[in-house]
């Protein structure tokens, strides 16, 4: 699992749709690899969304354990913005937006938290964190000079109209006729039933996945027991004697099963990312004034090297 072609994979995966799976999968790798903050960011992810499946239940002790010693490792850094929507930024990288759904790892020593909103004055604190240690940190944003002066002379504009004899002896500004506003055509309802399909296939594949990555588990803690059985008997299948063709034969088959499961799972899984990036951009996709003209169209595309979502429109 600490391939690096195997965790490009993964990060792609991740850029198409952050699920617990790829999480868990992309935790270990980095976990293997020594790379315990970012082992420790994918981990938690993937316990905070873990799903209510009994064929994943096995596999949440694992991450559990994991994220403990990758967590011994780092820093933590929970970070509270008064402004929703703002943007969060560690050391000058984005980690997201207010509210974040938890805490940043940071490596051990001083780092600089802001947040950042149009309008806003950037709000920011320099912390220092060790080994282990979590720090919390507030954030109160407060509007730019610019926009409370703008905000002033309308005041001020107002209480001077309402003044008594405000308009006395004063000269009458003459206005220029303006035009009836068009009224607005109201945009068309959105049809959320594709949403609800495409989300309820990306959950079955995602199932389906989850399934067969547990089967293939099996299968492989067979195959090793297997050939550690054959190995103490003094055989090997190299090239096997007589009394160990039959057990030979079958190891191979289970071999054979662990590679079928595993590339049926790793479908399963690229079909239940395509699907909840379908979902995603149906629902987010902006509504045209127009009326349905706007409207993505969501459609199946098969070719020669695999199928797919295509999801048709104009911005």
């Amino acid at each position: 699992m600490s391939d690096p072609y195997v965790e490009a994979e993964l990060e792609s995966a991740w850029e198409v749709g952050p699920m617990f799976d790829v999480a868990y999968n992309l935790g270990n790798t980095k976990y293997q690899m020594k790379k315990y903050r970012e082992a420790a960011t994918y981990l938690s992810f993937a316990l905070r969304h873990w799903p209510l499946m009994k064929a994943a239940a096995k596999l949440k002790p694992n991450a559990e354990k994991w994220l403990a010693e990758s967590r011994a490792q780092v820093g933590a850094v929970g970070v509270t913005v008064s402004m929703a929507g703002a943007e969060v930024l560690v050391d000058g990288k984005v980690t997201g937006r207010a509210p974040l759904e938890g805490e940043v790892f940071v490596e051990p020593g001083e780092h600089r938290v802001e947040a950042r909103l149009s309008g806003y004055e950037t709000a920011s604190q320099t912390v220092r964190v060790g080994k282990g240690g979590t720090v919390k940190v507030e954030l109160a944003m407060t509007l730019a000079k610019s926009e409370a002066n703008e905000a002033t002379p309308v005041a001020n504009a107002a209480e001077g109209a309402s003044a008594p004899g405000a308009g006395a002896g004063a000269s009458v500004e003459k206005k220029t006729p303006v035009a009836p506003e068009q009224q607005e055509q109201q945009p068309q309802e959105r049809t959320w039933w594709p949403v609800i399909a495409l989300g309820a296939a990306s959950a079955v594949g995602l199932g389906v996945g989850v399934g067969m990555t547990v089967a293939g588990s099996n299968v492989l803690d067979d195959v090793h027991a297997q050939r550690q059985a054959i190995q103490d008997a003094g055989g090997q299948c190299a090239r096997p004697q007589a009394a160990f063709v039959d057990r030979c034969a079958e190891l191979n088959s289970a071999g054979e099963r662990v590679d079928t499961l595993g590339h049926v799972a790793g479908a399963a899984y690229i079909a239940s990312g395509v699907l909840a990036a379908a979902a995603l951009t149906y629902a987010l996709w902006p509504r045209d004034e127009a009326g349905a003209a706007g409207q993505p169209r969501v459609a199946a595309a098969a070719h020669p090297m695999g199928a797919g979502i295509v999801v048709l429109g104009a911005w």
